[in-house]
Protein backbone atom coordinates (compact mmCIF):
# COMPACT_ATOMS: atom_id res chain seq x y z
CA UNK A 1 0.00 0.00 0.00
CA UNK A 2 2.81 2.39 0.88
CA UNK A 3 4.51 1.84 -2.47
CA UNK A 4 1.25 2.56 -4.30
CA UNK A 5 0.74 5.74 -2.32
CA UNK A 6 4.31 6.85 -3.00
CA UNK A 7 3.85 6.18 -6.71
CA UNK A 8 0.59 8.07 -6.71
CA UNK A 9 2.13 10.98 -4.80
CA UNK A 10 5.21 11.25 -6.99
CA UNK A 11 3.34 10.55 -10.21
CA UNK A 12 5.74 7.74 -11.21
CA UNK A 13 4.69 4.53 -12.86
CA UNK A 14 5.52 1.11 -11.43
CA UNK A 15 8.34 -0.84 -13.09
CA UNK A 16 7.30 -3.48 -15.58
CA UNK A 17 8.43 -6.33 -13.30
CA UNK A 18 6.11 -5.07 -10.57
CA UNK A 19 3.05 -5.06 -12.81
CA UNK A 20 0.54 -7.87 -12.61
CA UNK A 21 0.29 -10.18 -15.59
CA UNK A 22 -2.93 -10.81 -17.47
CA UNK A 23 -4.34 -14.15 -18.62
CA UNK A 24 -3.33 -13.29 -22.19
CA UNK A 25 0.29 -12.87 -21.01
CA UNK A 26 0.19 -16.27 -19.32
CA UNK A 27 -1.25 -17.83 -22.48
CA UNK A 28 1.52 -16.25 -24.58
CA UNK A 29 4.20 -17.69 -22.27
CA UNK A 30 2.54 -21.12 -22.37
CA UNK A 31 2.64 -20.95 -26.19
CA UNK A 32 6.36 -20.12 -26.05
CA UNK A 33 6.94 -23.10 -23.75
CA UNK A 34 4.99 -25.41 -26.07
CA UNK A 35 7.05 -24.22 -29.02
CA UNK A 36 10.27 -24.85 -27.05
CA UNK A 37 9.03 -28.35 -26.25
CA UNK A 38 8.28 -28.94 -29.92
CA UNK A 39 11.84 -27.83 -30.78
CA UNK A 40 13.26 -30.30 -28.25
CA UNK A 41 14.49 -27.64 -25.82
CA UNK A 42 12.24 -28.85 -22.98
CA UNK A 43 11.29 -32.32 -21.85
CA UNK A 44 7.67 -33.24 -21.25
CA UNK A 45 7.90 -33.12 -17.45
CA UNK A 46 9.72 -29.79 -17.54
CA UNK A 47 7.12 -28.42 -19.96
CA UNK A 48 4.31 -29.37 -17.59
CA UNK A 49 6.11 -27.84 -14.60
CA UNK A 50 6.85 -24.59 -16.43
CA UNK A 51 3.34 -24.25 -17.85
CA UNK A 52 2.00 -24.72 -14.34
CA UNK A 53 4.42 -22.07 -13.07
CA UNK A 54 3.39 -19.73 -15.89
CA UNK A 55 -0.28 -19.99 -15.00
CA UNK A 56 0.56 -19.51 -11.31
CA UNK A 57 2.66 -16.39 -12.01
CA UNK A 58 1.23 -13.09 -10.85
CA UNK A 59 3.73 -10.56 -12.19
CA UNK A 60 5.75 -10.09 -15.36
CA UNK A 61 9.01 -10.87 -13.56
CA UNK A 62 7.65 -14.28 -12.55
CA UNK A 63 6.67 -14.96 -16.16
CA UNK A 64 10.11 -13.84 -17.39
CA UNK A 65 11.77 -16.29 -14.99
CA UNK A 66 9.82 -19.19 -16.54
CA UNK A 67 11.34 -18.57 -19.98
CA UNK A 68 14.63 -16.92 -18.95
CA UNK A 69 16.84 -19.73 -20.28
CA UNK A 70 15.01 -20.09 -23.59
CA UNK A 71 16.15 -18.27 -26.76
CA UNK A 72 12.95 -16.35 -27.30
CA UNK A 73 12.52 -12.95 -28.82
CA UNK A 74 10.62 -11.00 -26.24
CA UNK A 75 8.70 -8.23 -27.98
CA UNK A 76 8.31 -4.95 -26.17
CA UNK A 77 4.97 -4.48 -24.54
CA UNK A 78 2.85 -2.54 -26.96
CA UNK A 79 -0.69 -1.68 -26.05
CA UNK A 80 -3.05 -3.11 -28.61
CA UNK A 81 -5.76 -0.82 -29.82
CA UNK A 82 -9.17 -2.08 -28.80
CA UNK A 83 -11.00 -4.05 -31.43
CA UNK A 84 -13.61 -1.92 -33.13
CA UNK A 85 -17.09 -2.71 -31.95
CA UNK A 86 -19.90 -2.32 -34.38
CA UNK A 87 -22.74 -1.14 -32.21
CA UNK A 88 -24.69 0.06 -35.25
CA UNK A 89 -24.72 -3.44 -36.73
CA UNK A 90 -25.76 -4.98 -33.42
CA UNK A 91 -28.46 -2.37 -33.01
CA UNK A 92 -29.68 -2.99 -36.55
CA UNK A 93 -29.83 -6.74 -35.96
CA UNK A 94 -31.75 -6.23 -32.72
CA UNK A 95 -34.24 -3.98 -34.49
CA UNK A 96 -34.71 -6.52 -37.29
CA UNK A 97 -35.09 -9.38 -34.77
CA UNK A 98 -37.64 -7.38 -32.80
CA UNK A 99 -39.58 -6.48 -35.94
CA UNK A 100 -39.65 -10.11 -37.06
CA UNK A 101 -40.81 -11.25 -33.63
CA UNK A 102 -43.64 -8.72 -33.60
CA UNK A 103 -44.60 -9.71 -37.17
CA UNK A 104 -44.74 -13.42 -36.20
CA UNK A 105 -46.94 -12.68 -33.19
CA UNK A 106 -49.23 -10.48 -35.25
CA UNK A 107 -49.38 -13.17 -37.96
CA UNK A 108 -50.33 -15.79 -35.38
CA UNK A 109 -53.03 -13.57 -33.90
CA UNK A 110 -54.59 -12.70 -37.28
CA UNK A 111 -54.52 -16.31 -38.52
CA UNK A 112 -56.02 -17.57 -35.25
CA UNK A 113 -58.76 -14.93 -35.45
CA UNK A 114 -59.54 -15.90 -39.06
CA UNK A 115 -59.66 -19.61 -38.19
CA UNK A 116 -62.03 -18.85 -35.28
CA UNK A 117 -64.29 -16.85 -37.61
CA UNK A 118 -64.23 -19.71 -40.14
CA UNK A 119 -65.08 -22.20 -37.40
CA UNK A 120 -67.93 -20.01 -36.17
CA UNK A 121 -69.37 -19.74 -39.68
CA UNK A 122 -68.96 -23.49 -40.27
CA UNK A 123 -70.71 -24.33 -36.98
CA UNK A 124 -73.54 -21.89 -37.63
CA UNK A 125 -74.07 -23.33 -41.13
CA UNK A 126 -73.96 -26.89 -39.73
CA UNK A 127 -71.43 -27.89 -42.39
CA UNK A 128 -67.77 -27.13 -42.98
CA UNK A 129 -67.26 -24.16 -45.24
CA UNK A 130 -64.46 -23.57 -47.72
CA UNK A 131 -61.24 -22.97 -45.72
CA UNK A 132 -60.66 -19.40 -46.81
CA UNK A 133 -58.17 -18.51 -43.96
CA UNK A 134 -55.59 -20.29 -46.09
CA UNK A 135 -55.61 -17.27 -48.42
CA UNK A 136 -54.86 -14.98 -45.50
CA UNK A 137 -52.16 -17.16 -43.94
CA UNK A 138 -50.45 -18.53 -47.07
CA UNK A 139 -48.93 -15.41 -48.66
CA UNK A 140 -48.14 -13.89 -45.30
CA UNK A 141 -46.40 -17.11 -44.20
CA UNK A 142 -44.37 -17.15 -47.41
CA UNK A 143 -43.17 -13.56 -46.89
CA UNK A 144 -42.42 -13.94 -43.17
CA UNK A 145 -40.72 -17.31 -43.69
CA UNK A 146 -38.48 -15.84 -46.39
CA UNK A 147 -37.59 -12.87 -44.17
CA UNK A 148 -36.82 -15.18 -41.24
CA UNK A 149 -34.58 -17.42 -43.35
CA UNK A 150 -32.73 -14.39 -44.74
CA UNK A 151 -32.18 -13.08 -41.20
CA UNK A 152 -30.88 -16.43 -39.95
CA UNK A 153 -28.61 -16.90 -42.96
CA UNK A 154 -26.72 -13.73 -41.97
CA UNK A 155 -26.07 -14.83 -38.34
Amino acid sequence: MVRLREAADTGTMADRHELRAADSDRDRIADILRDAHGEGRLGHDELLARVEAAYAARTYVELDRVIADLPVARPAQVARPPQPVRPARRLGRRIIRGTLTVAWWFFGFVVALNVLIWMGVSISQASPQYFWPFWVAGPWLLILGTAEMAYRARE
